[in-house]
């Protein structure tokens, strides 16, 4: 036939269910043997799933298997593994109800946490370094339980979301034990980390929501229908509730649901009232219940965490003032001289101008003056009058108050300091354009002009009248400009040395970022103002606006990871598994995060072999080939767009970020990388005897086992010799060797 007298291809569904109509060879013989039409050979009571007993079985032995491989010397190393430092002190935070801040959702934590409670842990433990040994009372083993069993349950889910989707047995057998000897899944979900419950919630919600398309292919709005539409919906909301990330799977989601409305918008069987429903259905379970789950996530994690705590500098004063230790007792609204106040920084976390009895070590080598996040006696300075005849003699002076071009001192109240200023450059941001603040004099000195600073009244709150008259307490932002200098009391997230107990820099900026130059009183006191005075106090924030005040945080301070770690590593460099992590070093023993060699490059293959074969077809398309009128064809393309779709929206993200960056950051690709992988072998077995097809899957499995023995060690941890770690190097960019090991 000549190309003119073809037909246009018929365009290929995108949908991810699967579709009974499209049959191999066995299939079309089971159903004639059973005296059944091809198009009955399999029936969808719920999700598409019609497994056997003997299926039920083999995955139970599966399981089994999976539970030794994941749980076997859990208890070993008895010390701290990688980034347990952070979430076993989490979970000790949790414990003891002090305030933190991290860069990840509750969820997982707080699911960690609950076994170390249920387990006796007080939450004394410090978590402080890798490779310290645990305490008797740390329940550190149940802690790791946690992910380790939620690991165990990926396994499961990835064999029945392969059988969703209309692959065969053989083929959903060979994914889950893919998962069950990948050598970086173990490693990761054997220790208190937060990216096995990630990824076991990511396997669930793309399980449900394939399971809920075959639902809505066959018969929407049943009750099987929606129970499947708001599992995925509950899922979708636990993803991302354990880290952020999970917004990706809610992307492969969302992209998926555009897809169907688009097909119903254009089919014209589909009235406007039957769109509409669908369209309500899908943004009540989709978008509003994982909104509603994430949302209770964090109430949970603000009733816990009620108490003070060491994520309190990352707050506003508001947030603060509700945390039990951190509340402030009402003071007076108005600042006049004589006024004893602490006065904070309106931005980088709103610290305290603060100063002690210490030196710089250069420079005047004059008192320090910092910034401190945390309410403490040296926050505190007496406001004075510099034009006064004698400022100090503040008790004889009338209480007048503090205007906008007024000349103050500020005087330190335990040091008898001055807030001073001079033409000589700061410790660590030595630049033209800023000066040195100290402290300087003595309590019968009656200092210099270097001492006189101008109020500039910057902006007040509307509710307080008097707000940009005058200096209010909490209500009024201003500015103060050194008198003979002319550059502003500044500061910025540069931290000092630990001779200034890294604490933040304070300089006189001539150049001074206004945000940065903004500050404001939080307490004021002065002996000379009646009992019955205005006294004002902080607004208590509600739920709303913690949460969204928490996530502005989150976001800030995930943004701000960009400092280099010895073992980060870039997108790139993650489908050719470059380099792995260490994650643990003692005794002549070592943890390595490093995949399965053999599952990592062939699922690796597998995406990019779509992406060639995927575009040949485009090309043959567009010369008027009828490629897509083959019914496996289309079943095979519709099943790997949407595991490639998930791979690409859970990895190429990634090449957008700056941040620091591991290898466990590709594990949710990876996971629809390995069920492309078997998606591939489906189609490419597909012409195959089931015998046959089963000793192919055979070598592949063994293959997998061995690569998973041989790479062992680095996963439990268990000792072995030098020239088998040499040995194991198959590149030069594996990080792991004998002189770490044996040093």
């Amino acid at each position: 036939m000549s190309v003119r007298a073809r037909r246009a291809p018929s365009p290929p569904q995108l949908h991810p269910y699967s579709r009974s109509d499209f049959l191999d060879a066995d299939e079309r013989r089971a159903a004639a043997a059973k005296g059944l039409p091809p198009g009955r050979t399999r029936r969808f009571p719920s999700g598409g799933l019609n497994l056997t007993h003997a299926e039920i079985k083999l995955l139970a032995t599966v399981v089994v298997l999976a539970v030794f491989v994941r749980l076997y010397r859990i208890s070993a190393p008895d010390s701290v593994v990688f980034d347990e430092v952070h979430f076993g002190k989490f979970a000790g935070k949790y414990i003891k109800t002090q305030y933190f801040v991290d860069v990840h959702p509750p969820l997982a934590k707080l699911l960690i946490t609950f076994a170390a409670f249920i387990f006796g842990y007080d939450g004394h433990f410090d978590f402080k370094d890798i490779a310290k040994v645990y305490d008797e009372n740390v329940p550190y083993v149940a802690m790791r339980m946690v992910p380790a069993l939620l690991g165990i349950a990926t396994i499961p889910l990835s064999y029945l979301t392969l059988r969703a989707l209309d692959c065969r047995a053989t083929t959903a057998l060979l994914a889950s034990l893919f998962i069950t000897f990948e050598n970086g899944l173990i490693t990761q979900s054997r220790h208190i980390l937060l990216d096995s419950p990630l990824l076991f919630f990511t396997a669930l919600t793309i399980f449900a929501w394939v399971c809920f398309c075959n639902e809505d292919k066959h018969e929407p709005f049943t009750d099987s229908w929606w129970r499947w539409l708001i599992l995925s919906g509950l899922s979708l909301g636990a993803v991302v509730s354990c880290k952020w990330v999970g917004l990706f799977t809610i992307a492969t989601v969302g992209f998926s649901t555009i897809h169907q409305l688009w097909l119903l918008l254009g089919d014209l069987r589909t009235p406007p009232r039957l769109f509409m429903k669908h369209f309500f259905a899908r943004a009540l379970c989709l978008i509003l219940i994982p909104m509603v789950f994430y949302m209770i996530m964090f109430k949970i994690h603000f009733m816990i965490l009620n108490n003070s705590g060491d994520g309190d500098g990352f707050m506003s004063s508001e947030f603060q003032h509700t945390l039990h230790g951190k509340g402030m007792a009402d003071t007076y609204a108005d600042v006049a001289v004589g006024s004893e106040i602490a006065i904070r920084h309106l931005n980088t976390q709103g610290g305290y101008l603060h100063s002690h009895p210490h030196n710089y070590p250069g420079g005047s080598t004059q008192q320090q003056v910092t910034l401190y996040p945390h309410r403490d006696s040296n926050n505190n300075w007496r406001v004075l009058n510099a034009t006064a005849a004698d400022p100090y003699d503040y008790q004889e002076q009338p209480a007048s108050h503090i205007t906008n071009g007024m000349h103050i001192k500020l005087r330190h109240i335990l040091t008898h300091k001055s807030l001073h200023s001079h033409d000589v450059r700061p410790p660590v941001s030595d630049v033209d354009f800023q000066n040195e603040v100290s402290a300087y004099g003595m309590e019968d000195f009656a200092g210099d002009m270097n001492d006189d600073w101008i109020v500039e009244i910057e902006s007040g709150d509307r509710r307080d009248r008097h707000a940009e008259d005058r200096i209010r307490t909490l209500a009024t932002k201003f500015r103060l400009r050194h008198a003979l200098q002319g550059c502003y009391l500044f500061s910025h997230k540069v931290k000092l040395p630990e001779w200034g107990y890294e604490q933040q820099e304070v300089t006189c900026n001539k150049n001074a970022v206004r945000d940065n130059s903004l500050w404001y009183v939080e307490t004021s006191d002065h002996q000379k103002f009646p009992a019955d005075a205005e006294k004002v106090n902080y607004p208590l924030p509600g739920f709303f606006a913690k949460f969204f005040e928490l996530q502005q945080v989150m976001w800030t301070t995930n943004a701000g990871l960009t400092d280099r770690h010895t073992f980060d590593s870039r997108p790139d460099a993650w489908p050719r598994l470059r380099r792995g992590i260490n994650f643990w070093v003692r005794d002549h023993r070592q943890i390595y995060l490093l995949g399965n060699p053999m599952v990592w490059w062939l699922s690796s293959l597998s995406v990019f072999a779509y992406i060639a074969v995927r575009g040949f077809l485009i090309l043959r398309a567009k010369r008027g080939y009828r490629d897509f009128d083959n019914s496996k064809l289309v079943k095979y393309d519709t099943l790997c767009s949407f595991l490639f779709m998930g791979w690409l929206l859970h990895y190429s993200p990634f090449f957008l970020m700056g941040r620091q960056l591991f290898l466990h950051h590709y594990f949710p690709a990876l996971y629809f990388a390995i069920l492309m992988l078997c998606a591939v072998f489906d189609l490419a077995t597909s012409a195959l005897r089931p015998k046959v097809r089963l000793q192919v899957a055979a070598v592949l499995v063994i293959l997998a086992v061995w690569n998973y023995r041989y790479f062992s060690p680095l996963a439990y941890g268990t000792p072995w010799t030098r020239a088998e770690c040499e040995r194991a190097r198959w590149l030069k960019t594996w990080d792991f060797s004998w002189y770490v090991i044996f040093p």
